[in-house]
């Protein structure tokens, strides 16, 4: 199967993801400046999402780029993954409207540890189709800051009890990790 659906179908649900969290910050009563503080944990929730969402976008396309081929198991792979992701607008609503409450960063920690579990399944089918070999495997390698990351996430749930800012900023560490685009398979690709 070629794989030009799945990236026109990921790129869609990702960019309706990023219009939903968008549509629920709302536009102050008041017209000074003192109106925006009461929204300022909503707009850094959102600005949080978006990067999260913008990076999964940014790796997602560069992982395909190496890809020739997919398959049924990587197409419900992909789906999973989008299925974590579709959730982001969720969590970033409550965490926002909570001003970050344990029960919502835990919560929101819980979905991008599924996400992050999820790009994770759908590289390793991806590699395994193409073989161990292929210029996707060898860009992939063994993956240490997408492990990092599931674990800087699988730590900061329960720390989000604790100190749900420690959390946050769990979050926001793994997110400045990736902002730096992830280079490998546009290295492996000019080699190949």
């Amino acid at each position: 199967m070629t794989k030009q659906r799945l990236e026109a179908f990921s790129d869609g649900v990702l960019a309706i993801i990023i219009t939903i969290m968008v549509l629920d910050l709302k536009a102050p009563l008041g017209a000074d400046l003192a109106a925006l503080r009461p929204l300022a944990p909503g707009f850094v929730s959102y600005a949080l999402s978006f990067v999260f969402i913008g990076i999964y976008w940014n790796n997602h396309h560069h992982m395909l780029q190496a890809a020739e081929r997919v398959n049924g198991p990587i197409l419900w792979a992909n789906l999973h993954l989008l299925f974590w992701l579709s959730l982001i607008p969720f969590g970033t609503a409550w965490m926002g409207h909570h001003e970050f409450s344990a029960w919502p960063v835990a919560l929101y920690g819980v979905m991008l540890l599924f996400a992050g579990i999820a790009y994770y399944i759908l590289a390793r089918l991806l590699a395994a189709h193409h073989g161990k070999d292929s210029t996707l495997a060898q860009a992939l390698g063994d993956d240490r800051k997408g492990k990092l990351s599931i674990a800087i996430y699988a730590a900061a749930i329960p720390l989000a009890f604790v100190s749900s800012a420690l959390a946050y900023a769990l979050y926001a560490l793994v997110a400045v990790m990736w902002l730096y685009p992830d280079r490998r398979f546009e290295k492996a690709l000019s080699k190949a």
